[in-house]
């Protein structure tokens, strides 16, 4: 039996700027255009979110301008790649593995556009093979990060004895758009942050990825993704979302479980990414866990914000840390509208 690929080392990575959401607030009542009652009331949405910090790849000062596409575009290729940089040499580390050693690399990201692709302008400061797989993941949003991870697994898995390098990077808040006075816009400054992460995926000691896989509910493309605008990427959320998951995805997960002989009884640790509070709510009723048992998923949605598809492995790295726990499913959810799940064992 060909051995399954396993997560041999995870780091994480994210800007200098350090955003406190008591900051966010005061300059969120200056930027917004709309009456002191209405400002007052969607204040609270700051304050409900279950955040504390956030980081940024700009400082605050530089949302006080009307930022255009170009720019934010611009800004994104240069942190984007720093951030991957960072990640990856701290994972090589990690795992002592020299670049040349890599034999694919997996890129997700969604808040920005990258052609030539990240992997491409990631090989240019790092001494990858020139031969090396290469495949960058766009459009999956919050799922991509393990959406992305299962990728890797199964370049892994296709090819025994490889080693995959797989990148994630996010950088939510280059996408406000200031003339946005939507409350899906809103609820975006008071949740996204900015975050990268790599992993190696391979033969060799770690965490067993023993399966992964996905669910795209039917008429849903209007439950979560980006409008594309002339000054950046408009959000959408649909107000629906925590009703959506309380109702739709318990049956997704066993459906996953079953098709591999398992049942939610058989996990030992649920990795969710968080999204929000409310997300948070809504993962843990849908799959009749105590309110508040999703600690590390609570904890970083704390200190780092909803950073898209990066923020599930900052939630992995937190579970891993925390030590055994059992089989472990991983999960996110994103546009389409539709979950990921990845078996760690």
């Amino acid at each position: 039996m060909t051995p399954r690929p396993r997560l041999l080392g995870l780091a994480t990575a994210v800007p200098p700027h350090c955003l406190k959401q008591a900051e966010v607030i005061a300059r969120a009542e200056r930027l917004f255009d709309r009456d002191a009652s209405e400002i007052d009331r969607m204040m609270g949405v700051y304050g409900n979110a279950g955040i504390e910090s956030r980081y940024s790849c700009v400082p605050l000062d530089w949302y006080e301008e009307p930022r255009g596409w170009t720019e934010k575009n611009r800004l994104f290729l240069v942190h984007a790649v720093d951030l991957l940089e960072r990640a990856a040499v701290d994972v090589l580390k990690q795992t002592g593995l020299d670049p040349a050693e890599i034999d694919g690399i997996v890129v997700v990201s969604t808040t920005g556009i990258a052609t030539p692709s990240l992997d491409a302008l990631l090989m240019e400061r790092m001494g990858f093979r020139r031969d090396v797989w290469r495949l960058p993941v766009f459009g999956l949003g919050c799922a991509g990060g393990v959406l992305g991870l299962a990728r890797a697994a199964a370049m892994a898995a296709a090819s025994p004895g490889q080693k995959i390098l797989y990148l994630v990077v996010e950088l939510c808040a280059l996408t406000f758009r200031r003339s946005d006075q939507s409350k899906s816009n809103i609820i975006a400054t008071a949740l996204f942050g900015d975050g990268a992460a790599a992993a190696v995926v391979g033969p060799g000691d770690g965490p067993e990825i023993a399966a992964w896989g996905e669910y795209c509910w039917p008429n849903s493309l209007d439950v979560m993704g980006w409008r594309v605008e002339d000054d950046g990427l408009g959000v959408i959320f649909s107000r629906n979302i925590p009703a959506v998951i309380r109702a739709e995805f318990r049956s997704a997960a066993e459906g996953f479980l079953g098709r591999h002989g398992l049942t939610l009884a058989d996990i030992g640790n649920f990795v969710c990414h968080p999204g929000g509070a409310k997300v948070i709510e809504a993962l843990e009723d849908a799959l009749g866990l105590a309110r508040g048992a999703m600690t590390e998923g609570r904890a970083v949605l704390r200190d780092f914000g909803n950073m898209s598809a990066a923020t599930i492995m900052f939630v992995l790295q937190r579970a891993l840390g925390a030590g055994p726990r059992g089989r472990r499913l991983l999960s996110s959810l994103g546009p389409g509208f539709t979950a990921g799940f990845l078996l760690l064992e």
